[in-house]
C-alpha cells in the first residue's frame, strides 16, 4: 500500500513538471505582434501634457 501510494506520487509530479515546462516552453515560443497605427493615429501627436492635439 506504501508502495502504491509512493509511486502514484512520483508518476503526479512528473506529470505535474512535464506539463509545466511544456506550458513554460508554448508561452516563450509564442509570436507577439503589434497592430499597425490608423492613418488618423499617425498624423496625430501627443503634447507635453499627454493630452492629444
Amino acid at each position: 500500500m506504501v508502495m502504491t501510494s509512493l509511486v502514484v506520487g512520483v508518476v503526479l509530479t512528473v506529470a505535474t513538471l512535464l506539463l509545466t515546462l511544456l506550458t513554460i516552453s508554448k508561452g516563450y515560443s509564442f509570436k507577439h505582434t503589434i497592430d499597425p497605427l490608423n492613418e488618423e493615429d499617425k498624423v496625430r501627436e501627443y503634447t507635453g501634457n499627454g493630452k492629444r492635439i
